[in-house]
């Protein structure tokens, strides 16, 4: 069964190729054993460096099933995921996720985000693009008000 998934899911990404809405990547969200949602990578497409297709069929489930937790589900995605894709899988609450091709398959082919994996274990200040804090004081009211609320949902 896991197998019928993957190959939807690369079917899904070469018909991606073919009509040129954008890379080579699809993905499945599965939930007892069904198809719940679908996304492909349509980046150019939409203009939109966040279309990543993880990241639109972990929307597009989320909003089927009406929650953003995603504990009994599986993820099929046609190639390893990047930083981003992955911070959304574990957001999400994904059960597991299968994946086809790997990262260093995607750099050869001129899809190459080890950059970021490096980015990652500096400091904000260290990095390519800094980041720089700023009205930290006047930040925390937020998370304050967020500790003493009794209307929140707890991620």
């Amino acid at each position: 069964m896991r197998e019928e998934f993957m190959r939807e899911a690369i079917a899904l990404s070469l018909e991606n190729v073919r009509t040129g809405q954008g890379g080579p990547f699809a993905a499945l969200v599965v939930r007892g054993g069904a198809v719940i949602a679908r996304g492909t990578n349509l980046v150019t497409a939409w203009n939109d460096p966040t279309a990543h297709a993880e990241v639109l069929a972990i929307r597009a489930a989320c909003r089927r099933i009406q929650s953003f937790r995603l504990t009994d589900c599986e993820l099929y995605a046609t190639c390893e995921p990047c930083p981003m894709c992955l911070g959304a899988i574990y957001w999400s609450r994904l059960a597991r996720y299968f994946y086809g091709n790997t990262r260093s398959e995607a750099a050869a082919i001129g899809f190459d985000d080890s950059f970021i994996y490096d980015e990652m274990g500096k400091l904000p200040g260290q990095r390519s693009v800094p980041g720089t804090r700023l009205l930290a004081d006047e930040a925390a009211a937020a998370f304050t008000e967020w500790t003493r609320s009794t209307t929140k949902a707890p991620y």
